[in-house]
């Protein structure tokens, strides 16, 4: 029961942020690419205010995975670069939090790009 309640917590809050922006989509003339970028930027903000990090702690990979979540990670990581570093660390800290998410991103498009072949539209 207990595992079902977690379960139950990351689908919900993952399924409200995919929702808010469902709605963003349909109801707003804003592009998907700045709906996106909106919620990268949301979850710098909400992650440098201290607001994001209890929703991670509550919904888990339902906060953590979204967009919002990506935004919090950078947000982490300059964080603690700026304590450990100084001011440099406002400039490399996000780069560093975030590495091994964009490597492994940058992989999979590429090992995907190999295995399949692209079409043109008609």
């Amino acid at each position: 029961m207990n595992m079902f309640i977690e379960y139950l917590k990351v689908f919900l809050v993952g399924g409200a942020l995919c929702l808010i922006a469902q709605l963003l989509i349909d109801y707003t003339k804003l592009t998907p690419a700045k709906i996106l970028s909106c919620y990268v930027v949301a979850g710098v903000v909400l992650g440098a205010l201290g607001i994001y990090q209890p929703l991670v702690d509550f919904a888990a990979s339902g906060a953590s995975v979204p967009l919002t979540g990506f935004g919090n990670l950078l947000a982490k990581g300059v964080r603690k670069a700026v304590s450990e570093q100084g001011f440099l660390g406002a400039f490399t800290g996000g780069f560093t939090a975030a590495a091994g998410g964009i490597c492994a991103a940058m992989f999979f498009a590429l090992l995907v790009s190999i295995v399949f072949k692209s079409k043109d539209k008609k």
